[in-house]
């Protein structure tokens, strides 16, 4: 009898314990968050914005349960607090567990090891991408700088676990050199950190500390012939910073860092009030001299106080795709774009919007290709043009420049220089096309020309 009572015991128990997490969502509680760079699912609905019926309803509300079921977030915390004790491992493989209690982003593995080389055509690309928005902030009389946040494991590889690191440079050196090549304006942020003899990255977190980031602004400020001395300082140490590493292993976890926090005075206001950092766009005005447009990522978070300090006018913007067209109306002295190491990839994953430039490009002798499609939209807010896109049947020669090159009704040509993607893509805005049109490059040291036709469906242009 009493085996029996014990094994009833048990049982409930243990169902107890299964439908608390459940029944728990039915309690009041604050919206889900979790740490990080993580994002927790949305609640589903039944139909999508078009009114249909969402097909991915039953799969969307198991995510949105995973996320939010009762004590979700405390059960995360203990179960990596367990792993990382016990089985020195980490839960999730977007933190890397290193030596004397540091922690590392996974994605950054990749360009640790090796294993995310780019190619020498895509760096071109690259870097002939980059080229072509210094060349539009020349011409429109605005300074233009590329920079890239170094992955912290490039600075400080020492408390790296045990893995094999590429012996070789990596893409981000790769690339400075290409850069030199196309006269784009490059600060290596990877020597002004070697120079110093502390650590200026926080070691459970992805990112600069406070006074990193002091010395990121001092050397973005030189680069434009400006004088900063934030990281000369004052500096003083508040353990408040919630890392972002730690976040994503133990979400519910009392620890936080310190950081050292610039104690002097940073003189500037929010055009337009921010909710964080994190803020799509963020606008303030400054006791500093000049106008500023910064492309930036997630380092730009303890970066930008020092620049709107140092500039009367600034426009931070977290958009990958890089609007010139905005740039031009707010009438910038100074455009930079800051990207991490890691995400060197987005120059050939996304085309900047702005008018391409003219190029001279004669034909002789070229070597006429199978005929391809393009889309083609209104290039917003550029009157006549229209944005056009493609994929290229055979890749240009690394470094080649790619002109689209359209007939006018009277019989003129004219070429435009396109920003090349990867995987063959291209995009350009251009006025429209009108006439016959062809994509014109070099492929093994020999001049191609590429006929081009309107896909079917694609959106009408303005000159149709």
């Amino acid at each position: 009898m009493g085996k029996k009572v014990g094994y009833t015991v048990f049982t409930v128990l243990i169902l107890f314990f299964c439908t608390v997490p459940s029944v728990g969502m039915l309690l009041p509680k604050e919206e889900a968050t979790v740490g990080g760079n993580q994002v927790v699912a949305a609640a589903p609905s039944l139909q999508t914005p078009e009114g249909e019926l969402n097909k991915a309803y039953v799969s969307q509300l198991l995510d949105y349960v995973e996320d939010h079921h009762y004590l979700h977030q405390e059960m995360i915390t203990a179960w990596s607090a367990l792993n990382v004790k016990a089985l020195k491992t980490s839960i999730t493989k977007d933190v890397v567990l290193g030596k004397n209690n540091w922690l590392y982003y996974g994605e950054t593995l990749a360009d640790y090891t090796g294993t995310a080389r780019m190619s020498e055509g895509e760096l071109c690309a690259a870097a002939r991408n980059l080229s072509l928005l210094a060349e539009y902030c020349k011409k429109s009389g605005m300074q233009f700088l590329f920079t890239i946040a170094p992955n912290k494991n490039s600075l400080y590889p020492e408390n790296m676990p045990n893995l094999t690191r590429h012996p070789g440079i990596g893409n981000a050196e790769a690339l400075a050199s290409v850069l030199e090549k196309e006269d784009v304006p490059y600060l290596d942020l990877f020597q002004t950190f070697r120079e110093q003899n502390e650590t200026l990255y926080f070691t459970q977190d992805s990112h600069w500390n406070s006074k990193g980031a002091a010395l990121a602004a001092d050397a973005i400020n030189a680069a434009f012939g400006r004088k900063s001395t934030y990281f000369s300082g004052p500096f003083i140490p508040i353990d408040d910073h919630r890392s972002d590493l730690y976040d994503m292993l133990y979400p519910t976890g009392p620890d936080s860092e310190t950081d050292p926090r610039y104690g002097g005075s940073l003189d500037f206001t929010y055009d337009v009030p921010i909710r964080s950092a994190e803020n799509l766009t963020i606008m303030t005005t400054g006791a500093g001299t000049g106008s500023l447009y910064m492309f930036r990522d997630s380092f730009g978070n303890l970066l930008y106080p020092y620049l709107a300090d140092s500039c009367e006018h600034t426009l931070f913007s977290r958009s990958v795709e890089f609007d010139m067209n905005r740039v031009t109306a707010q009438e910038a002295d100074m455009v930079v774009i800051e990207l991490v190491e890691r995400n060197l990839d987005y120059l050939i994953q996304n085309a900047p919007a702005m008018p391409a430039p003219e190029r001279d490009v004669t034909i002789t002798d070229a070597k006429i290709l199978d005929e391809i499609s393009f889309e083609s939209t209104p290039a917003e807010p550029l009157e006549g043009c229209v944005s056009i896109s493609g994929k290229l049947p055979i890749s240009p020669d690394a470094g080649s420049p790619v002109c689209l090159r359209t007939e006018s009704p009277d019989g003129t040509f004219h070429a435009y220089e396109v920003f090349q993607l990867e995987d063959g893509k291209f995009a350009v805005q251009c006025p429209d096309v009108t006439g016959a049109a062809s994509m014109v490059y070099a492929v093994n040291g020999q001049m191609v020309s590429v006929p081009m036709h309107q896909a079917s469906g694609s959106a009408v242009t303005s000159g149709s």
